[in-house]
């Protein structure tokens, strides 16, 4: 099978989008995602049935379109869902991607083995990480996850020198104390290759997918993030917050 022709499956497409990297991106939301983060704003792309098929060539021809929009100073982002959970189609993608002269970002919750990690990354200009909480025991409790294999991800993309920028939800009452901000910072600072941190207050506008799945929102009597939630962040990570 030619690169082309590799198969993925899709959940939805963005033109022109301004907050997932640099400069103006068309952003690939990919289908399926092995965490079950509370906060989550889309339930829709867990299941791993779900989406819509798409070879990487039917991708491209997409993002063709945009390319006098994109391509001289932003690029291509890969977000989800989690896109490592599809590492052969990402990393096809990617690299046809890069093969275009497109600027490639991933948006990544680092949730997948290393090798699968790894052959994506080779073909990644920019990480996009979500670092969501600072302790194992939140890891496990609020998403599923690890931190340590977070950060295994994290230290690998070091090694290859690829720039790195961290995003944090910060929820009210889970990731916004002083103990909690303290902590992230000095994981944060281990990175050599972090640009910057991009704080992003916690909301609710994801409450009518839950309704429409039939889904309990684990958060819902939480209230939206207010300035004041990032003021302990911002201070413990200085200039690194954006």
């Amino acid at each position: 099978m030619s690169a082309g022709a590799m198969t993925g499956r899709v959940h939805s497409f963005q033109s022109m989008g301004a907050v997932d990297g640099p400069g103006l991106r068309y952003v690939v939301f990919f289908q399926g995602c092995p965490l079950r983060c509370a906060y989550c704003h889309n339930p829709d792309t867990w299941a791993f049935s779900g989406g819509q098929p798409a070879t990487v060539e039917q991708v491209l021809q997409k993002v063709r379109r945009c390319a006098p929009y994109i391509k001289e100073s932003g690029g291509v982002t890969l977000t989800g869902g989690e896109p490592l959970a599809q590492p052969e189609f990402a990393a096809a993608l990617l690299a046809a991607l890069q093969a275009e002269g497109f600027h490639t970002a991933l948006d990544t919750s680092c949730a997948a083995p290393l090798a699968a990690a790894k052959a994506a990354l080779e073909h990644t200009d920019l990480l996009l990480a979500d670092l969501k909480f600072s302790t194992e025991e939140d890891y496990r409790c609020y998403t599923g996850g690890s931190l340590s294999h977070t950060m295994e991800v994290l230290a690998l993309a070091g090694e290859m020198g690829m720039p790195v920028w961290l995003r944090h939800v910060v929820v009210p009452g889970l990731t916004d104390g002083p103990e909690h901000a303290a902590r992230f910072a000095a994981l944060a600072r281990t990175l050599p290759t972090l640009q910057k941190v991009e704080l992003l207050p916690f909301h609710k506008l994801c409450l009518h997918k839950y309704e429409n799945l039939g889904l309990p929102f684990p958060l819902a009597d939480v209230p939206a993030a207010s300035a004041e939630h990032l003021t302990h962040l911002r201070t413990a990570l200085g200039t690194l917050a954006d």
